[in-house]
């Protein structure tokens, strides 16, 4: 199998960074609270995770498995992985300079500047940011660390699906975002076909749907609302022969989709979520995955660093 991670791999790789990540909670319901038909529903709430995303999981796989130089760590990223390896850096007590497009958020960018890292906003897309990153990476000799395409990050991201196994054994079915393809091939490694993965992306970003329709990554429009998080180009060289064995199929929904479950998901659940974190999700209450009866779906929800939702009571006063 691609990049050869076995579940032991992820095993071992989820021994050495437990002590730096949260085991995130699940929240089990019915689609009917969201509107949708009755089926049973298990969310995987990775937007709890440190640093806002399911990122920090691979983060500190790259530098907990790595030898990091004294010159540190560079990253490349639309900003949910920035953030997550300058979380990490500052955690473990050494530099990281992180490269992200113009595209990412202002939630994204503070925190990236709260953990302490060099921040450089170079090009408008992903692909900038990374040629931007390679470049440091040869001036300096600091440890590249990707966002979905090695097998440290692999290994980390594939610890979700290590935790939601023993979480929720029963699900039939996980709907998982997919922009570089990092988690969703993670998962696929440990799942390893046991469970059915259906890969979601933007109709602006078919990162997957392209790559599968020519039989390897390939460049695809990198646009829409989820560009920061959802829109590297092109899924990864790792990525793929995993994805292509074990993931079930993709699906796509369009920017209004992801609005609308954000928006159903604060109203019945008071989750908050950013437009990536909520792709997954929004398969379902567009149609876009219409579960089977009784099939019990798992949602993971990726990420929720976002300004959308802010505290008013300082200004307000209580109500």
């Amino acid at each position: 199998m691609g990049a050869g991670i076995s579940q032991a791999d992820i095993e071992g790789a989820y021994r050495i960074i437990t002590p730096h990540v949260r085991l995130t909670p699940i929240f089990q319901t019915n689609g009917k609270e969201f509107g949708v038909s009755g089926f049973p529903l298990t969310l995987k709430l990775e937007q709890l995770q440190f640093a806002g995303s399911f990122k920090t999981r691979g983060a500190f796989a790259n530098l907990l498995l790595r030898q990091v130089p004294a010159s540190g760590v560079v990253a490349a990223s639309g900003g949910n992985h920035g953030a997550a390896v300058a979380y990490a850096a500052m955690r473990i007590g050494c530099p990281a300079r992180i490269f992200v497009p113009t595209v990412s958020s202002p939630a994204k960018i503070d925190r990236i500047r709260a953990y302490g890292a060099t921040l450089c906003v170079t090009g408008d897309r992903y692909a900038d940011a990374l040629a931007a990153s390679e470049a440091w990476t040869a001036r300096s000799g600091a440890l590249p660390v990707h966002a979905f395409d090695q097998r440290e990050t692999l290994l980390g991201q594939g610890t979700l699906a290590l935790e939601l196994s023993r979480q929720a054994p029963e699900i039939d079915t996980a709907l998982v975002s997919v922009g570089g393809g990092g988690l969703i091939a993670g998962m696929a490694a440990w799942y390893r076909g046991c469970v059915r993965l259906v890969g979601v992306e933007p109709f602006a970003a078919p990162t997957l749907t392209e790559a599968l329709r020519a039989g390897g990554p390939v460049d695809a429009p990198a646009g829409g609302i989820a560009a920061d998080s959802l829109a590297p180009t092109r899924v990864g060289e790792l990525v793929f022969p995993i994805v292509q064995q074990y993931v079930d199929g993709v699906v796509r929904v369009d920017d209004l989709d992801i609005v609308r479950a954000q928006e159903r998901l604060w109203d019945a659940a008071r989750i908050v979520v950013e437009p990536g974190g909520a792709a997954a999700f929004a398969a379902l209450l567009s149609g876009a995955y219409t579960p089977r009866a009784n099939e019990r779906i798992a949602v993971i929800i990726s990420g929720g660093n976002t300004n959308a939702v802010r505290l008013t009571a300082a200004v307000c006063g209580p109500v």
